[in-house]
């Protein structure tokens, strides 16, 4: 993946939400598993019917960008405003929905690097998933691996949150589990080939990743939702102009957290905890 260009950073004059704004934790299995729990703040402005939209097209999607320096009039993929400086692509293949849409069995190619501006190609993601679930509130993808079963599962679930009758926003919540199941020989060796290519040093750069992509969802996903029936979407930084300060955020739901964090270290089957074909808990 060095040989690809990574296009030039997008200065929309976003905030970008801190990792300070997020609940996370590693949990290590002793068959050398790997499972990870990431709780966002309530992103404010966004609600689970633009979310659900976004990961059925975000693939498909380009924008025109107005005023943002060095690409102004420029169509770019929808992809680029997921995240300013780490994203180069995202494309599906296989059994796709209506007009090229996400639906489960298709595969998505995503290739990306964590905290670019920062390492370069070091923390690099070049991969091939199957998509598992593209649900009204859930989206998951990962890899099987052949007599071992699933391998490499993410699963994200977002929820409308309510305070009375008023939406104050969108609880986002990421997991991970990294690894096969069983504690043979075989499945010990499986993971500790996998998981090598994981260790602290990735994940924190994952997680500073990660923070931001899902940060920004309230900077551009609201304008271009309210033009999805048009013919063609457009974006500027103006459009952004109310967003609130990510200042003194956390994670939402701090006692869900802890039930999830848990949940993994006791058990001995985390692909079961992870439950990607299961209602979402929310």
């Amino acid at each position: 993946m060095a040989e690809l260009d990574m296009p030039a950073a997008r200065d929309f004059g976003w905030t970008l939400k801190p990792v300070s704004s997020s609940r996370f934790e590693i949990v290590e299995k002793p068959n050398g598993q790997v499972c990870v729990v990431l709780n966002h703040a309530l992103l404010r402005g966004v609600s689970e019917d633009m979310l659900r939209w976004w990961f059925l097209h975000f693939t498909t999607l380009k924008v025109r960008l107005r005023d943002v320096p060095g690409y102004d009039g420029r169509d770019v993929p929808a992809y680029w405003l997921w995240h300013p400086v780490d994203h180069h692509s995202a494309v599906l293949s296989g059994q796709t929905g209506q007009g090229g849409t996400a639906r489960p069995g298709c595969n998505i190619r995503i290739r990306e690097a964590m905290q670019y501006d920062r390492y370069g190609w070091r923390y690099k993601v070049d991969q091939m998933l199957k998509v598992f679930n593209v649900g009204p509130n859930d989206w998951a993808m990962g890899k099987v691996l052949p007599l071992f079963g699933p391998v490499m599962v993410l699963r994200i679930q977002f929820r409308d949150v309510f305070d009375g009758d008023a939406h104050v926003g969108v609880h986002y919540h990421y997991e991970v589990v990294i690894g096969v199941r069983g504690n043979s020989p075989a499945s010990r060796f499986v993971n500790r080939r996998i998981t090598g290519n994981f260790g602290s040093e990735f994940f924190a750069a994952w997680q500073r990743h990660n923070v931001i992509e899902v940060g920004t969802f309230e900077n551009f996903l609201p304008a271009i939702y309210a033009q999805k029936d048009a013919a063609a979407l457009d974006y500027a930084p103006a459009m952004a102009a109310d967003v609130p300060s990510p200042e003194g955020q956390e994670g939402y739901d701090k006692a869900l957290f802890d039930k999830r964090v848990d949940a993994y270290r006791g058990s001995d089957d985390p692909h079961g905890v992870q439950a990607i074909d299961a209602t979402s808990f929310l």
